[in-house]
Order: C-alpha cells, then structure tokens, then sequence
C-alpha cells in the first residue's frame, strides 16, 4: 500500500479535524457526566428481593465499566478517519463509540464492522474508501497525522496536496522510542494483524509468528475485539490472558485498558495457585521431565479415589418411623450415585440425599404417612456413629496434603501411577514434601479442581444456619407485632404473607467467601508464549476454558526445550483439536541488521526455524565488546538518547547499587527467561555463551537478540556477526 502524507499547515485540514475533534470532545464530557450521575443514582437505589440486588449489581457494574473507559481513552479517543469515495461524509474512527446528543454517531468503535475498512482497506482492495488518516496523539493532542489515498480522485487524478513521504505512521511507530509499557497499536495495524484480531473465536486459534512480528500486541487486540463482538463472554467469566512471567504482566498491562477494556485478567500460571507465590524451579531436569508429562497429572484421579470407597458396614439405623438395616450394598448405592462432575469435598451432601432415598424407600411399606426426604436425612445426621463412618471413608482433603503424600509415600505413588518405574517413584520422593516447585504446581491444580473447597461445607452449614436463625427472629417479630396492632384494618396481619416473609430472609445478609477468580471456567483464555507450556501445563489451561475458547500465541524456534512436533500433535495430545492457524511473517519490531546476527543463531540448532524477515534497517550494525565495557556503553546511549528503554541480558547478573542499570528507571537488568515477549530500544548480551548449550541455549540468545527494536550490544562474543563492528 502507498502511504502518502498531506502537508500537515494545511488550514482547511487542520480546521476539519478540529471542529470534529471538539465536537467529539463534548459529546465524551456529556457522557462522563451522564455516567457519573447514572452511576450515583444506581449506587443509592436498594433492590428489595435477591433478583432486585442482582440486577441493581449489574446495572451498577455496568456504568463503572462504560466510566473508566471513558477516563481512559478520552484523551486520545480518535485514530484516524476514512473518506469515502462517493463523496460522503467522513467517518472517524475511535477507541470507543460516541455520539451526539440527537443520537448522531461522531466516533465508531474501532471493533465495528463499520469501522474494519479502517484497517483493511488497500489500493487494490480500497473498500469504498478514497482516502484513510491516522493521528498520533501525546498529551492529549494531534501531534502528527499521515493520509493514505486508496483510490484516484475523480478526474482520474490523486487527491491535491498529497505527496509520498517515507516518515509514515508505521514507521513512526516502529522507529519510536519505547515505554516501560507496551502501547496499543490500532492506528498502524497490519492487515495480517487485523485478520487474526477478527478471527472466528469457534476454534481454538493458534497464531504462529517469530520475534517481532506482533504476537502480542495481536493477541491482547484481538481480546477487546471479543469481548465486544461476544458480549456472552462476560457471562461465561470473561476473559484470562496467560503470559510467561511478571515483567510481561508488568510490559503489557496498559494495553487492554487504552481499548476500553478492563475486565480481563492477566496472570501467569504460578499465579494461579497460591503455592506459586512461594515455588521455585525444579533442579533435577529429569523429576522436571516427569512432572512435565501427564502421568502424575492422571495419578490424582486415583489417589482421590482411594478416600471414596463405601465402608464395609452393616447399620441398625433408628429413625422417628422404625428401624432400617443398612447393609453394605445400601452405602455402596449412595457412594455411586455422587455424580462425576462433582468435586470430592462437595459429594457428601449428594451421599446423605441418596442415602435418604433409600432408607425412606425400606420405611415406606407399612407406614400410614410417609416421611419428606429432608425428614428422614435429619435422622441420618443424628446418628454419630454413621456420620463417623460416612465421613472417615469420604473424608474432606487438602489438595497439598494429597499431592505432599504421593511424594512422601511410595506405595501411595506406585498405586496411583503403576506406569512410573521403581527408580521412578523412588526419585520424586523428597525430604520435604510440600517444599513446592513451578513443576509442582499442575498436580496442586488437578487436585484443588478435583477435590473443591473443603470449606465449602462449613461455609454452607453457616449459610443455612443463619438463615435458619433469621426465619426464626422474623417469625417471633411477626407473631409480636400482630398481637400488639390495635388498628381497624389488622394491618399486621399481612406479615403472615409467605412472600413477604420470604423477602426479608433474603433480604439479611449472609457472609459468602470470595470465590477464587483466577480458578475459572471462562469464556475465553489467551496464553502467550505457548511453545513453552508442559503437557500438564496445558491440563491447566484446558480446566479453565471448558468450551474450548483459546487463543494460543507463540513460535516453536523459541521453545526453550524444543518443539520438534507440529502444533496438531502437541495440542491433540492435551485434548485440544480442530484448532486453526495463523502465520505471522513479517518482523516489524527487530531491524535487519539485528536479524542478520541473530538468524545463524538459531538455525545452527534448528535449521528448519521459521525466521521472520525484517521489513526495515536501523542503520546501526550489531557492535561487540568486553563485559568491562558495560558501564560506559549503558552512560552513552543514556546521553545521547533522552528517550528509549534500555536492557541488559545475562546470567546472575545484579548490579550495584551506584551502577547505571541502579540509578535510572530507563535500564532494566533481566535474565534470558525473563524476556520473552518484552521489547527494549537497545539490548545488551553480557556473555551470551553462558545462557546454555544445545537447543536450549541457542533459543535462549536468540530470543534475547531479538528484544532489540534499534540496536544490539553483544560484550565478549567470540566472533562477529555480517555487518557488525566493534563497539566503541
């Protein structure tokens, strides 16, 4: 596509934009004002039944949304206009919609299917549209903008004023000096790009692409486009966005609000788990391997059944109508009818309703009036030595202290996991069983999904017996009050009214436990950097997208392991199929010169490396030093650059309290697996031959190669790269 710029003194342009621009200006401040005031009257309303507060809840939770969006892109609401070729007039398109107050549309969502020619019209394809423009913004102003004509004028000529002018909005954008934090990229997205963000969200979406070619940035676009074009994803629990490490969650957390979105989650998966807080890796690579695969993921399943085995009992079981005789089969009966889906420490209350079932089934030949279930159940509840029996072969457990045991006991392992050798079992056994690792972490969630909350029991007995308690203080109230009404028409007497009793027991609060948000199910999840999850990693993910909802991004040539199998085979295996796929091939974030070193890299351990190929050239060489000479490179660029990040890659590295890297907010000192997915305007490899060898440390320097957006700085490699020179 020819991008072509206006001469930006043009008064007539100039005055165009900004009669819109005002005009969209007070449309945003009425809808501050209006939301602000809806949300004040929704915050004072008091719903009366259960049903009132829920949708009183919503509505509430509805103008909070629509306020911080408005916060926060209010300031750089507009990203560019289309001019349609038919002479119409313009349409702007923005973060957001907005109207005027007769209803006029002044700004359509960059999501809509009105604003996608936006995005994807070209001079070939121009999609009704004859010309497109895209502002820059900073400080809440126009700082730059560039017109692109997609099709001839009228007269067969191009539009007046318009020339070609290399300094276009994507190279302004890719040349730009980086932020701490990723920006949106709406106004300078890729068709490529733009495609994968409007894909079908029926399949599982695996979008491939190497360094730089906007995986990220894609795929945290293409969740904003979700949850407006799916509303139902809300309801589904929304959103959860995976990312490899907490400098990523840190490097991205202002994209998903410059949308206008703030509800979906971002995490990584040691977040997902209290345990992870304190978890470290695993240093035995083959205990590692093992709890990689599936095998103990599959093990839990077992040790969970060994505590739901019915007793061997035989019971005299008194209740108010006679005796029963619970045999043996009776409690296997009730043990067997717990539905699979339901967890362990949840499944008791499911036994006790069975086992009322049946003893009211042996009561009820002879008996005049036949007992409730609910009556019968209570009698079951009465009996100690049952419920002791009951509750000793289904007892309620801790997912650690069932993961703690299979490394602690080995027959307890061997039995679960008859597939693990002698050698095997012997191995994972530890001193301290709950010293957690990361590799620990997908049996801890495999348990805490299987087993549920054990507290979940005595939260609801609580429940129950509050509004118990409740029930009883309003019908002594209800009783009082009718004796003492003196009045004409008995007016109290409508308190006997079952509806209206019922309305005030729901209406008493009752203390309910946070759920655990970051437990699922949701509508959709994202996972970044995927080529690098575990089989029982992926186990977590599918948990929490029961309907199938993902979007996986990542590159094999960067998987720290190897990724020798196709997407199709490493998915299928965890249960993930009929996925789609999209290739993203150009690198629009490394510049050639960085690729030129960095390919030969990565194809001496995997020739076959999809390698994106780099659309621009930075003009600056790789240059190559000694480690000696890091503080004087890092106080140079600082001088000479007053914007731009700047970070420095290696082993072990923590720099000292007067170092550059200490004293300015602009140089971050990372490890090689803390920087996928970042970005920095110039990387620095301190000694790139202790990142590892093989596979493994070939990815390890490629990946950290590629961060670079302008220059690279490799201090003691052993030989040069093509075009590279020695630092100075």
């Amino acid at each position: 596509m020819t991008t072509l710029a206006a001469h930006k003194t043009s008064p007539e342009l100039i005055a165009g934009d900004d009669d819109r621009f005002h005009l969209i200006d007070q449309a945003m401040r009425r809808d501050l004002a209006e939301t602000e005031n809806a949300l004040e009257a929704a915050l004072r309303s008091r719903g009366g039944d259960a049903q009132s507060r829920v949708e009183r809840d919503a509505i509430v939770e509805h103008h909070r949304r629509r306020l911080r969006g408005l916060q926060r892109v209010r300031r750089d609401a507009v990203l560019g206009r289309m001019s349609p070729l038919d002479g119409s007039t313009s349409i702007h398109v923005g973060r957001l919609a907005v109207h005027a107050a007769d209803g006029t549309p002044l700004l359509v969502d960059w999501r809509s299917p009105a604003a996608e020619p936006f995005f994807t019209a070209t001079r070939a394809e121009p999609l009704g549209l004859a010309s497109r423009r895209r502002y820059r913004w900073a400080d809440g102003r126009v700082r730059d903008y560039w017109d692109e004509t997609l099709a001839d004028a009228a007269d067969g000529q191009e539009a007046e004023g318009i020339s070609p002018d290399e300094d276009s909005a994507l190279h302004d954008a890719l040349t730009r000096a980086r932020t701490p934090q990723m920006e949106s990229v709406l106004t300078t997205l890729a068709a490529d790009q733009h495609a994968v963000i409007r894909a079908s969200a029926r399949r599982p979406l695996v979008v491939e692409g190497g360094p730089g070619t906007g995986k990220t940035v894609v795929a945290l676009h293409r969740v904003a486009h979700l949850l407006y074009a799916e509303p139902r994803l809300r309801e589904r629990g929304g959103v959860l966005v995976l990312g490899p490490h907490r400098p990523y969650l840190h490097h991205v957390a202002d994209v998903l609000p410059s949308l206008g979105e703030q509800d979906a989650l971002t995490a990584t998966l040691a977040d997902l788990l209290p345990e992870g807080a304190e978890a470290r890796a695993e240093t035995d690579p083959v205990v590692a391997a093992l709890k990689a695969s599936l095998v103990l993921v599959e093990a839990i399943e077992p040790a969970v059944g060994l505590y739901e085995e019915a007793p061997d009992l035989e019971h005299e079981l008194e209740t108010g109508w006679g005796s029963v005789q619970l045999r043996t089969e009776h409690l296997a009966d009730a043990f067997a009818a717990v539905h699979p889906s339901t967890p362990h420490n949840l499944a008791r209350e499911e036994i006790w309703d069975e086992l009322a079932e049946i003893v009211l089934a042996e009561l009820a030949e002879g008996l005049e009036e036949t007992p409730s279930v609910e009556e019968v159940r209570e009698d079951l509840l009465a009996d100690e030595d049952l419920v002791r029996a009951v509750h000793r072969a289904w007892p309620l457990l801790e997912a650690t202290d069932l993961v703690g045991d299979l490394f602690e006991v080995p027959a307890y392992l061997r039995r679960c996991a008859p597939s693990l050798s002698p050698q095997e079992v012997q191995l994972l056994q530890r001193e301290h069983p709950r010293a957690w690792t990361l590799e620990d972490l997908p049996l801890l969630d495999a348990a805490r999904h299987r087993l549920g909350d054990p507290g979940e029991e005595a939260r609801r007995r609580t429940r129950l017996e509050a509004q118990e308690e409740t029930a009883g203080e309003i019908e002594l109230l209800t009783d009082y009050l009718i004796a003492s009404d003196s009045s004409d028409m008995q007016e109290m007497s409508m308190l006997r009214g079952e509806d209206l009793r019922r309305a005030l027991a729901e209406a008493t609060p009752v203390e309910v436990a946070v759920p655990d948000e970051l437990a699922g199910p949701f509508g959709h999840v994202v996972v970044d950097e995927a080529q690098e999850l575990t089989d029982a990693q992926w186990a977590m993910v599918v948990r929490r997208s029961p309907s199938g909802g993902l979007t996986l991004v990542g590159d094999r040539a960067q998987a720290a392991r190897g990724f020798t199998e196709s997407w199709e085979e490493r998915l299928a295996r965890v249960g993930i199929d009929r996925i789609e796929r999209s290739v993203l091939s150009l690198n629009y974030r490394t510049p050639a010169e960085v690729m030129r070193c960095a390919e030969p890299v990565i194809r001496a351990a995997l020739p076959g490396a999809d390698v994106p190929v780099s659309i621009r050239e930075s003009g600056m060489p790789v240059r190559h030093g000694r480690p000696e000479q890091l503080e004087g490179i890092l106080q140079q660029w600082l001088a000479e650059h007053a914007e731009g990040t700047a970070v420095v890659i290696g082993e072990h590295l923590a720099p000292d309290a007067d170092s550059t890297a200490s004293r300015t907010g602009r140089v971050t000192v990372l490890s090689p697996r803390q920087v996928a997915g970042l970005e920095f305007d110039l990387v620095v490899l301190v000694v790139p031959e202790a990142f590892g060898t093989g596979i493994e440390g070939a990815v390890a320097r490629y990946v950290a190669m590629t961060r670079a957006t302008q220059e690279l700085v490799v201090l003691s490699a052993p030989r040069a790269c093509p075009g590279s020179r020695a630092s100075r």
